[in-house]
């Protein structure tokens, strides 16, 4: 008898070593090898239409083809709608067969309520299975009928057995299949305990498979760790098509859903919902539910412009500046980057000529979203001055750019769009870079180019 091979996998990154050690040589860990027992190469026992190999051959032959790239067909697969407009975008304009797309988050944030919501929709006009390996079928269909949703076509299935979702997924031939969640599957060949690396890469592997050969549309759920990220191997974000992240507060009413990764549309694209008693409802004008601004004008608050995916989006920066009580002074973001607050102070100790160096600074983005781009730098600033200044600005001013480590003031994309959606909304005044500098006059708006940081705090 063959002696069994052992190997030991990091549960972190996913990196493989054929003996224990304490850390992980990948990604740095301690502690986060854990052994597994490698089977024999056998092929798990699947639908007889499903060949499990090469997924870019035709399922149906007996091999994969070759062929030159002028004689590919390129003609766009066509999609279809999820029935929500903010998911649509994110996705890239629809739902496309065959692809597989892995939706994240944290506990509770809406993940199976939200795909609950889509599937029952979608099961109206096309066949759908509903795979959860976490609740029973019962909690389920609770939550349904507490939501007000359609119930009578949505097939459902309580299994965590891969084998078994893709016989019955023969069986019913549905257009869309959700699996809730791909931590807790399991594949028969696999000698480790679910939600392994192992586990969740056979698994993942297994299943976009099947959806490639036979162009069913798959929807993966999957847990993240307690510093947010996805919890699993990394491959596993390289394996699927799509990649998005549900986020949200706890005390807060709106989840935004964002695009990491899409091969069929623009990457960090925005959906906006709001968490209601009949479920998440998508919110398609969001630059009005984040400046919904008090009628006092304080210091310290101003509009940026950000362009989120393919759109422009409408937030209210908050900055404190205020005398520090300790050795140490404080600088606090939230929804920035810390790092970026912090050079930003120093850009305008620099060429602005304000010393902080004894001041706390606290900046925050009103209504919890995330700011990634580097278009509000000048926004932030600009408020920080405010705050330190003690003067409020207009209420019709809207500012954005770029500010870079001389003083200089960089143009963003799309400052065209940031103008126009800013004038839509009735701000009359703008502070932009002076390579944004619209070359037709925008009605109603009157626009201030700068080039340098000390330009800017004149104009203000």
């Amino acid at each position: 008898m063959a002696k069994q091979k052992t190997a030991y996998v990091c549960n972190d990154c996913g990196a493989e070593y054929t003996k224990w050690q304490g850390q992980c040589l990948a990604c740095q860990e301690w502690n986060t090898l854990t052994r597994i027992l490698l089977g024999p190469a056998t092929t798990p026992s699947a639908p007889k239409n499903f060949k499990r190999r090469g997924i870019s051959g035709d399922a149906g032959g007996p091999s994969a083809s070759v062929q030159t790239l002028d004689k590919i067909n390129l003609e766009e697969q066509p999609r279809f709608t999820t029935t929500v407009g903010e998911f649509d975008r994110v996705l890239g304009g629809g739902l496309v067969p065959g692809s597989a797309v892995l939706m994240g988050g944290n506990p509770g944030a809406g993940k199976s309520t939200l795909l609950l919501q889509i599937m029952c929709q979608m099961s109206q006009a096309v066949d759908a299975l509903y795979v959860t390996g976490e609740e029973s079928l019962q909690q389920v269909g609770m939550r349904a009928k507490r939501l007000g949703l359609p119930t009578d076509k949505l097939k459902m299935l309580t299994e965590t057995n891969i084998e078994e979702i893709t016989r019955v997924a023969e069986e019913c031939q549905p257009k869309i299949i959700v699996i809730d969640s791909i931590q807790v599957m399991h594949s028969a060949d696999v000698a480790s305990a679910p939600g392994s690396v192992s586990q969740v890469r056979e698994c993942a592997a297994y299943l976009i498979q099947y959806a490639k050969q036979t162009g069913t549309a798959l929807f993966l759920v999957g847990h993240v760790t307690k510093d947010g990220n996805l919890a699993g191997p990394k491959v596993l974000e390289h394996m699927i098509d799509c990649f998005m992240m549900l986020e949200g507060n706890d005390d807060s009413r709106f989840r935004t859903l964002r695009g990491q990764k899409n091969r069929f549309g623009a990457v960090n694209e925005l959906g906006v919902f709001a968490m209601t008693e009949t479920g998440l409802k998508e919110v398609k004008n969001p630059s009005a539910i984040f400046l919904a601004r008090t009628e006092e004008v304080s210091p310290g608050s101003l509009v940026v412009v950000l362009w989120e995916g393919t759109r422009p989006l409408l937030v209210e920066i908050q900055a404190l500046v205020d005398a520090s009580q300790y050795g140490n002074p404080r600088r606090i973001a939230v929804g920035l980057d810390q790092n970026r607050v912090a050079m930003l102070l120093a850009v305008l100790h620099r060429h602005g000529g304000l010393f902080m160096a004894d001041q706390d600074v606290f900046v925050n983005v009103v209504g919890g979203v995330k700011v990634a781009e580097t278009s509000a730098d000048l926004a932030l600033i600009l408020a920080i001055v405010s705050s330190f200044k003690d003067t409020a600005l207009p209420r019709e001013l809207v500012v954005f750019g770029e500010v870079g480590l001389a003083g200089e003031i960089r143009p963003v994309p799309s400052g065209q769009e940031r103008l126009q959606e800013a004038a839509k909304h009735g701000f009359t005044r703008a502070i932009v870079p002076k390579a944004n500098a619209p070359k037709k006059p925008i009605p109603g708006m009157k626009v201030i180019a700068v080039s340098k940081l000390s330009e800017a705090i004149e104009a203000l």
